[in-house]
């Protein structure tokens, strides 16, 4: 199941700072970036949270589970925690901050 445009607006809206937030659209699907860095997925309209040491605090109230199938697990985070926690744009953040910037990737050379 394809996630919502509307789904990844709403978590964006929730997030606030809106020059540090953006999602990009993957195979149907939205990574969420923080300042330019992949910290989360948004996928079945649901927020799956990249498990790192800086993501610690949502092992107590989030399940883990897998972004797709055979994929590694991350954390779930319940839509009431993406409306109501105040604290999980500067959670994500700080995430950001240890993550390295995306590769860029080169586009193959063409064949003449």
């Amino acid at each position: 199941m394809a996630t919502r445009r509307s789904t990844a607006e709403f978590i964006l809206e929730q997030l606030g700072h809106p020059d540090r937030f953006s999602v990009r659209p993957m195979f149907g699907e939205f990574a969420l970036y923080a300042d330019g860095k992949p910290v989360a997925f948004i996928c079945d309209d649901q927020l799956l949270v990249k498990i790192l040491p800086e993501s610690a605090p949502l092992e107590a109230r989030c399940d883990r589970a897998p972004a797709y199938p055979g994929s590694k697990d991350y954390y779930l985070v319940p839509e009431d925690m993406i409306a109501g926690e105040r604290k999980l744009p500067d959670m994500l953040l700080r995430m950001a901050s240890v993550l390295p910037l995306p590769k860029n990737r080169k586009k193959p050379a063409r064949r003449t």
